[in-house]
């Protein structure tokens, strides 16, 4: 690219090349879209000598410290600066990106700004939103974070995912009708018509392009119409015609009267001069800030000239990266960016707003654009001043309780998946038990036939269950922190919602084995063995799901199942007697879920039934009830065994609740 060109001409008087491509791109979609503009007043974001360090063993995760067999008080960071004495001052209206190369400061810049730095410390320095400190409470209620990841359920529609978003995070006040028209408003800003009703899908599931995906992340973010949004490179993984247009949505975002703030690593021409402004970082240190039409003359008037058809972009981000092939190339590297980031504090050391340009010239909005700008704000449903009376805990549960049904049970190739699998090993178990004939089964095979029935279904459920919390664990980490509901009403959305799922396997499984078998016809026995059975089968859903949201990785948590499984499963009194077990066994066994429940079924099995036993020439019938007896599983009443499984149901409860409450459920690929 010639340097003499004007890598911005929107900015100029003469030109309006970026307003004919967002009017091509708009197309006849513009006529009937609303212009979504932000009526909440003016909004500005300040960064003011922000020094941030950040600790490098930090930053390792303990489990995987404990992988390198060290202790996390053997491991030894260093500090490093990740943010050098940056300063910089955006307003509504403006687009600003944050250009550089990995490792440059981008993503630790946008946590500090939306108050999720964990592994580092601010030395000095601070974030200013509209003049009051950032805090969370404050970023929740100005900024908009849309994430580089996309944490979307699959099986909604675009439309549904928008609608489920509206009902949560939209005011009390407003009507549905309203929240409709809100949901249409957003779709049609982003241009996503074509797509509304497609699903959303995800790597396994077939659903809308990357580009469009993208768009529905930002367009979550958009619906309560904030003041200020903040994307953590979206244009990552995406074609440049996607990204393209992707980023002329955020320009036109922006000139509805919203401050956008993106990170990008080298956009390409085309997307460069869509930007307003333009930060150039290295090592956390400010190169260049100020307007993109003006990036290639400050650079040439200090002996950098960008050449000829070369994206300025380009050009500089290679200028100020840090080449560390060999110590003498990364020395040079250093000490030229150490220069260029001295000599740009130097020429914005008096400016109040910490932004180089030239002599007369300003980064406002022309008259002719001003102009453009259509107004109306009549037409515009605001959130702003009333983000405060946000839906209770009720409407937000039942939202969603809905959402994890309407997604859950739209995933027919897993539920077919697991309905199979649990009547396969109802009926592989069953017609081995069936060969007895019109003979009912003895008491060994029984005792053994019971055990197993307790034994192989929780297994599978702790496994399955463990994966798919651990699927959703990113998305549930984003959306609290974005503060879209709180953990008390997803906890209960999540406990209830699986419920008709559990309680349809738990029959699946449960039926054909019990009458293949011939185990006893009356119904009330029938039924109080199948209470048991549900029981046991939840105690392991509520193991899992406590260990999958107390550790960290699915590797972890189910090792944790597994472990927890396979002690229950020793000490429930089958494997060895309760009188030979040691201390601490004995101990475990009456926390154990196989041991309770294995009792019920014995008592519920056995008692009142009159079983042949032979001694020598003497044959005798004997109650069953004595056999449970001699394995010392009758030592309390029945209902005791169903009040156990009860409090381990309630107790694993508690705990899945207390993890969600003060363990952060990041997921392990987000550090």
């Amino acid at each position: 690219m010639d340097p003499e060109v004007d890598p911005n001409p929107r900015r100029t008087g003469g030109s309006t090349h970026k307003s004919r491509d967002i009017e091509l791109f708009s197309s006849s979609e513009e006529d009937s879209s609303l212009y979504f503009t932000y009526s909440g007043g003016c909004n500005e974001l300040e960064v003011k000598d922000l020094q941030y360090e950040v600790d490098t063993a930090a930053q390792i995760p303990w489990y995987e410290r404990l992988s390198e067999f060290k202790m996390p008080w053997e491991m030894k960071g260093d500090k490093q600066t990740a943010i050098n004495r940056l300063n910089l001052r955006v307003h509504s209206g403006q687009m600003l990106a944050i250009i550089g190369s990995s490792g440059c400061g981008k993503t630790s810049l946008l946590d500090i700004i939306t108050c999720r730095d964990e592994s580092g410390v601010i030395k000095s320095g601070q974030i200013l939103i509209n003049g009051k400190p950032s805090t969370p409470r404050v970023v929740r209620k100005n900024i908009a974070h849309v994430r580089q990841d996309d944490r979307l359920l699959p099986h909604l529609s675009v439309r549904e995912t928008l609608a489920f978003v509206a009902k949560l995070r939209l005011p009390t006040h407003f009507t549905q009708a309203q929240k409709d028209k809100r949901v249409d408003d957003v779709i049609a800003e982003l241009r996503l018509r074509q797509c509304a009703n497609t699903r959303v899908g995800n790597e396994y599931v077939r659903g809308v392009s990357g580009g469009e995906r993208r768009r529905v992340s930002i367009a979550v973010q958009l619906l309560w119409n904030p003041g200020i949004l903040i994307l953590d490179e979206p244009t990552s993984g995406l074609d440049s015609f996607t990204a393209h247009n992707l980023v002329i949505t955020l320009s036109r975002l922006a000139r509805g009267n919203r401050l956008v703030l993106l990170s990008v690593h080298q956009p390409r021409s085309d997307i460069f001069q869509l930007f307003d402004l333009v930060v150039l970082l290295s090592s956390g240190s400010a190169a260049y800030f100020g307007p993109a039409r003006e990036m290639v003359p400050y650079f040439t008037a200090l002996g950098h000239p960008c050449p000829r058809y070369c994206n300025p972009s380009d050009f500089y981000v290679d200028l100020i990266s840090i080449d560390r092939r060999s110590p003498e190339k990364e020395r040079e590297c250093v000490e030229r960016a150490r220069i260029l980031a001295a000599q740009f504090m130097d020429k914005v050391r008096d400016t109040d707003d910490y932004m180089w340009k030239p002599d007369g010239s300003s980064v406002a909005l022309t008259d002719n654009e001003s102009a453009q700008q259509p107004n109306r704000e009549k037409e515009v449903i605001t959130v702003s001043q009333q983000k405060d009376r946000l839906p209770g805990r009720l409407h937000q549960f039942t939202t969603l309780i809905r959402r994890n049904m309407y997604n859950d049970f739209r995933d027919l190739v897993t539920l077919l998946v697991h309905g199979f699998e649990a009547l396969l090993m109802s009926l592989l178990v069953g017609c081995l038990y069936y060969g007895a004939g019109q003979e009912r089964l003895s008491i060994q095979d029984t005792v053994a036939l019971l055990y197993m029935i307790g034994a192989l279904t929780p297994f599978a459920v702790v496994l399955d269950v463990i994966a798919k919390c651990h699927s959703e664990r990113a998305m549930l980490y984003h959306e609290l922190e974005d503060g879209m509901y709180n953990v008390t009403s997803y906890f209960f959305a999540k406990i209830l919602g699986e419920l008709p799922e559990h309680c349809a396997f738990t029959l699946v499984y449960g039926l054909p084995i019990y009458w293949l078998a011939g185990l006893n016809e009356a119904p009330d026995r029938f039924l109080l063995n199948f209470l048991l059975v549900w029981l046991m089968v939840y105690c392991s859903r509520c193991m899992a799901l406590f260990v999958a949201a107390a550790l960290p990785t699915l590797q972890t948590s189910a090792f944790m199942g597994n472990a927890l499984f396979t002690v229950f499963y020793l000490t429930g009194g089958f494997v060895i007697s309760l009188d030979n077990m040691w201390l601490v066994a004995s101990w475990l066994s009456h926390a154990s879920f196989m041991r309770w429940g294995f009792e019920g079924m014995l008592q519920v099995q056995f008692r009142g039934n009159m079983y042949p036993v032979t001694i020598g020439n003497f044959t005798f019938q004997v109650d069953g009830i004595h056999v449970v007896d001699a394995m010392k599983m009758n030592q309390y009443p029945l209902y005791c065994s169903y009040l156990v499984l009860l409090a381990v149901i309630v107790a694993f409860m508690v705990l899945y609740y207390l993890s969600l409450k003060f363990i952060k459920q990041k997921s392990s690929q987000d550090w």
